[in-house]
């Protein structure tokens, strides 16, 4: 017998499953493209379950804004896989993105009443910013340009132009500012891994819930679905397999969901939303920060409240900017604080308990 009570055999045992586990990892995270006829046949097949559709439930994860330079979380590059590999994590500066091409299809499509809802993983607001109205959205893991006070009933939301999660981090929600009417300290309405989300809005649990349960139909773009997963009543799993609604899934990578889908197209969100809206006769409409419902919605500033973040704000264009306050280039930096990427590092370091 060996040191550490294992016999030869079974260590060679216990390497072979290591190895087969490092493998089947490694297979999961491969990106796989279907060739561009494959992608097109599989989105004229996706184009008749949309038009066939009686209710329509979106689900969207990172994916849909990496083309917004807004890095993925389990992606080659993504942000936890940057991390296991003991890499440090940076990312443009989220203040210049803007909707993609497949939010304002998602918000169009919505707008025919082709999509009766959607439910986002995603801290980002493009959906908001997109037009796609608050009613339809469920920011599962809330909104980075929202803050609000929980001591005002019902609780009272403060939309910012500016990402108000500077001083926030996981189990840590304040966000230095007061509440205009009680003088209670704000919160983000982020939910870091680990958390539960408590917030009625943007969350908006309860509509997620309605439209699963309403589902005929759901297509889910840019998710991993590891996360979303572990929600059960999105899944209608209290349904018999044959009454749960079909599912359409975009992602380049495996996802835990795939064996269920009616169809996985292996694609870039941009590109099968491209090709779909071409396939529906649609037109998609182009952003436009003038249009952009953020700066309608947005409560500003008090006096004296001006130098509570440092963050860049957004801005219609840039002869409204301040000097040095928005319109310059994407640029990377590191993370400091604030949403992106809390909760992966601490995540990281926990030990498995057996």
């Amino acid at each position: 017998m060996a040191a550490g009570g294992l016999s030869r055999s079974e260590r060679k045992a216990a390497e072979r499953v290591r190895r087969l586990r490092e493998e089947q990892q490694r297979e999961r995270l491969r990106q796989v493209c279907d060739d561009p006829e494959e992608l097109r046949r599989k989105v004229r097949e996706l184009a008749g379950a949309v038009r066939n559709a009686k209710y329509l439930v979106v689900y969207t994860g990172a994916g849909i804004s990496t083309a917004a330079s807004i890095p993925d979380y389990r992606g080659p590059n993504g942000v936890w896989t940057l991390l296991r590999k003991g890499r440090s994590v940076s990312a443009a500066d989220l203040s210049e993105a803007e909707p993609t091409l497949t939010h304002m299809s998602i918000a169009r499509l919505h707008e025919q009443r082709l999509v009766q809802h959607v439910v986002s993983q995603n801290c980002d607001g493009l959906h908001l910013r997109s037009g796609l109205p608050r009613t339809a959205i469920s920011e599962l893991h809330g909104n980075m340009y929202i803050e609000v006070c929980t001591s005002c009933v019902p609780n009272r939301e403060y939309v910012r132009v500016f990402d108000v999660t500077e001083r926030t981090a996981l189990h840590r929600h304040q966000t230095g500012r007061a509440c205009h009417k009680c003088g209670t300290q704000l919160r983000d309405t982020i939910v870091h891994f680990g958390e539960r989300g408590t917030l009625g809005q943007p969350l908006n649990w309860e509509a997620a819930t309605e439209a699963a349960s309403k589902a005929d139909t759901i297509l889910c773009l840019g998710s991993s679905l590891k996360v979303l997963k572990k929600y059960p009543r999105l899944w209608c799993m209290t349904k018999p397999p044959s009454r749960r609604p079909k599912l359409y899934i975009v992602n380049l990578q495996w996802t835990p969901k795939d064996d269920w889908a009616a169809l996985k197209l292996h694609g870039k969100c941009d590109d099968v939303m491209r090709l779909l809206m071409d396939e529906l006769g649609l037109e998609i409409p182009l952003y436009s920060r003038w249009q952009d419902p953020i700066f309608s919605l947005a409560t500003p500033l008090r006096a004296g409240e001006e130098g509570s973040h440092s963050r860049k704000s957004l801005c219609r264009s840039r002869e409204e900017a301040p000097p040095g306050d928005c319109g310059a280039p994407l640029s990377s930096a590191p993370i400091l604080g604030g949403w992106f990427g809390r909760g992966c590092t601490k995540r990281t370091k926990r030990k498995k308990v057996t």
